[in-house]
């Protein structure tokens, strides 16, 4: 294997013991002080789980596209359910993928913020009732990895290990199950263009031997293939901001693989609640000397408080769903 551009770390060592965690916590401030990105081994994530999931992602978009079109995000002002190719933007530009959004399932909420209308129900296909149990399973999971991660960041940033549990509550998680299609473009083609993820964390499953994820490193794009029994992790918008930019969320891509193969790609958003504000962390002097503050774009402000950095994500990535459900907001939110 050629040598890879981004660090592995393996939570395992949490259970070896306080030197093993102590290393651990001290590889996981420097991989995300330093890249913003990892692979992580050791989940403890059984290989049936993932081959379940990966079956289902299959399953789901090898359906007709009536029974696909059934669920259309186009009828969901919560932004949930499915999104045709071509039908989300990243920085203006059409990415070449399909997927279907899964959100905490609740009953929508009547007033109060405008970042409210992202709390509702799913859209689940009627003819493939399994994947929802999968997806539940999945982001039970996933989400005790998530918690497990924050206990050990907030330790390695000089907090309390229940920094983020105190601040978080009833997190807003997003499942993406994403499907690239190959093309046949001479030139590379935007699978997802460059972004930064708007809120604290993201795990993401790749389909074993798919290449296409391109992390940004010192002004040039790394490639970042998957790993066997890894997940790649990286932080957002809103743990730059919660460490005075100490922790970096990066810029990232997916290239679009070459017809006739295509790629699947399952990211996990762990996140507070909306309507929480991670207060800054008081680092210990020796990090906070070494945080460069926030970084600063006015294209697209970083907001304390989670629900205006995912609602402006929102309406930015599917101005399809925003301009049916949401008029009265587009070209409100920065």
């Amino acid at each position: 294997m050629a040598e890879l551009s981004l660090p592995i770390l393996d939570l395992s060592q949490l259970d070896e013991g306080p030197e093993a965690a102590a290393r651990f916590r001290d590889d996981l401030r420097a991989a995300t002080h330093d890249v913003g990105f990892f692979y992580l081994t050791g989940t403890g994530i059984s290989p049936e789980l993932e081959a379940r999931l990966h079956g289902a992602a299959l399953d789901f978009f090898a359906l007709p596209e009536a029974d696909k079109l059934a669920i259309e995000n186009v009828h969901s002002p919560h932004f949930r359910g499915y999104t045709r190719v071509g039908g989300e933007r990243t920085q203006g530009r059409v990415d070449w993928r399909e997927q279907i959004d899964i959100g905490p399932e609740r009953e929508p909420v009547e007033g109060g913020p405008a970042f409210n209308r992202l709390v509702g129900p799913n859209l689940w296909p009627e003819a493939q009732p399994e994947l929802q149990e999968v997806v539940a399973e999945w982001h039970a999971t996933l989400s005790g990895v998530a918690r497990r991660l924050l206990r050990e960041w907030a330790q390695t940033l000089g907090a309390d290990e229940t920094y983020f549990d105190e601040h978080f509550g009833e997190p807003s998680t997003l499942i993406k199950i994403v499907r690239y299609p190959g093309t046949h473009e001479p030139e590379p083609q935007q699978g997802v263009g460059a972004h930064k993820d708007s809120g604290v964390l993201t795990l993401l499953w790749v389909e074993p031997g798919k290449g296409g994820l391109q992390v940004e490193r010192d002004g040039s794009w790394v490639d970042a293939p998957p790993v066997p029994g890894a997940f790649v992790v990286n932080i957002g918008e809103l743990l730059e901001y919660a460490t005075g930019g100490y922790l970096k969320a990066t810029n990232h891509r997916v290239v679009s693989p070459k017809a006739p193969n295509d790629r699947i790609s399952i990211p996990f958003f762990f996140n507070p609640a909306l309507d929480k504000r991670l207060p800054l962390i008081e680092l210990p002097p020796e990090l906070a000397s070494e945080a460069k503050g926030v970084t600063q774009d006015p294209n697209n402000p970083i907001h304390a408080l989670y629900g205006e950095n995912a609602l402006k994500s929102r309406l930015r990535a599917h101005p399809d769903v925003a301009a049916i459900h949401h008029a009265d907001l587009v070209g409100a939110t920065a």
